[in-house]
């Protein structure tokens, strides 16, 4: 299925992911939707949007006379601005829905093209908002000096829906408080995800055991910075309560009743570095974050089990911002009674979703974007991944390669954000994604 973020990051978290990976995902600490992050988006700020006049078409009540200097009054005659001049940058003269989102409170339309043969082709569309208080600052300064942007609060909902069947929606929330040193995430869907689970194939090829995944999912995270570091210490909590039904009745032999849940519940411990200059689309800086979620029944889950999750994303510009070389290495581990539909997968462009599945996972991966101008880039990208653990040794596993292409636009100047296209070649298939900011956000 398509795995553009949700909000990750960002918004399609929700709308593009099925339950067991939008969990895992989770697991990892969505403060985005890398929107995207988002899976959990999670996009810089920018100046506070001004305040409505006259020269924005409002009517102004009635007040006593003051004195106002005569260059701060509109003409009352004055057109209101077209929708034209609004979705357009006045520096370039190009699309742009920078104002539109930060001055008057718009929309960002998301659309997912999905073409994943575990779910079908199908598509979706999310609807992400963006919103900053009035007064709230817009940078802060790092301890080596560097200016940071401070990211505003972002709103989302969207759904899906793929030939096979599957189908989900749901919305998201991703909040700062006090000049970006509280950050809240909260997250909630209703999915129906028709899936399949491959077996091990040491001895015999793998089989494909079909199943459906049917419920509800929730997401909360709390983070606070430490300091005046860019280094934040978070708590989460995951809730699943799904239905899980195969499509053939003697594919549940195959699992013991620790491996088929209905209720997954999980708090979650995490610490997150960033040095990136923009969450949406980096150019410079890194990210790192390691995490840890405890699942057991004292919290509400129907079998205990941890995950665990440790990943680094690197940006390195070289001639002069024309070419962005960025890196991605990212490791999942899980132990204890694992549901079958939550063992750690590989997660990368080009290969289906959880189509390489056991205990561990591992991926390196690799992306240079040419700045062709100041608004259109080429994307070239290839990575490798590998699972063992249960069924086999790291040195037994065998890796898995994907590379492909894509362009983006410069959508929204002011908040540096980048949508596109990717077309990706897997070991068995290839897919198109639809990229709202990084690939990397979640």
């Amino acid at each position: 299925m398509n795995k553009c973020w949700f909000a990750t990051a960002s918004l399609l978290l929700l709308t593009c992911m099925p339950g067991a990976l939008l969990a895992q995902v989770a697991d990892a600490g969505a403060d985005g939707p890398s929107v995207t992050s988002m899976p959990t988006v999670d996009c810089r700020a920018l100046p506070a949007a001004p305040q409505c006049s006259a020269a924005d078409g409002q009517t102004a009540a009635a007040a006593p006379p003051v004195e106002v200097p005569a260059d701060t009054v509109a003409p009352a005659d004055q057109p209101r601005e077209s929708l034209h001049d609004l979705m357009h940058d006045p520096q370039d003269g190009k699309l742009d829905m920078s104002r539109w989102l930060l001055e008057h409170r718009g929309f960002l339309p998301v659309p997912a093209v999905i073409s994943d043969p575990a779910l079908g082709y199908g598509g979706g569309l999310g609807l992400v908002f963006f919103h900053r208080p009035a007064g709230a600052p817009t940078t802060r300064t790092t301890t080596d000096g560097r200016q940071q942007m401070i990211a505003p609060n972002v709103y989302g909902v969207g759904g899906m829906k793929t030939e096979n069947g599957s189908h989900a929606y749901g919305g998201f929330a991703n909040l700062h408080f006090a000049d970006d040193r509280w950050r809240y995430v909260a997250a909630v869907g209703k999915s129906s995800f028709n899936l399949d689970f491959y077996t091990p194939g040491r001895l015999l090829p793998p089989v494909a055991v079909g199943y459906n995944t049917d419920g509800l999912i929730s997401y909360q995270k709390l983070s606070r910075r430490i300091g005046d570091q860019s280094l934040y210490l978070g708590l989460s909590w995951l809730y699943m309560d799904q239905d899980i039904r195969f499509d053939l009745p003697s594919d549940r032999e195959r699992f013991s009743d620790k491996e088929v849940t209905k209720r997954n519940s999980g708090l979650g411990l995490s610490l997150q570095y960033d040095q990136r200059d923009n969450n949406f689309t980096p150019n410079s800086g890194w990210l790192g974050i390691i995490q840890g979620t405890f699942y057991g029944k004292g919290i509400g889950s129907d079998t205990a089990f941890q995950s665990y999750r440790g990943h680094v994303y690197g940006y390195l510009p070289v001639a002069d911002g024309k070419l962005v070389l960025g890196g991605r290495l990212d490791t999942r581990w899980a132990n204890g009674d694992i549901p079958f539909n939550r063992l750690p997968y590989i997660d990368m462009r080009g290969i289906g979703s959880a189509r390489y599945q056991d205990t561990r996972a591992g991926v390196a991966e690799t992306e240079v974007r040419w700045n062709l101008t100041p608004r259109w880039a080429l994307i070239g990208f290839a990575g490798a991944g590998r699972t063992w653990g249960r069924n086999n040794d790291f040195g037994d596993a065998q890796s898995q390669v994907s590379k492909g292409t894509g362009f983006r636009y410069l959508i929204a100047r002011q908040l540096g954000l980048y949508m596109g296209l990717d077309y990706a070649w897997g070991p068995e298939d290839e897919t198109l994604y639809v990229q709202f900011g990084s690939a990397w956000s979640r």
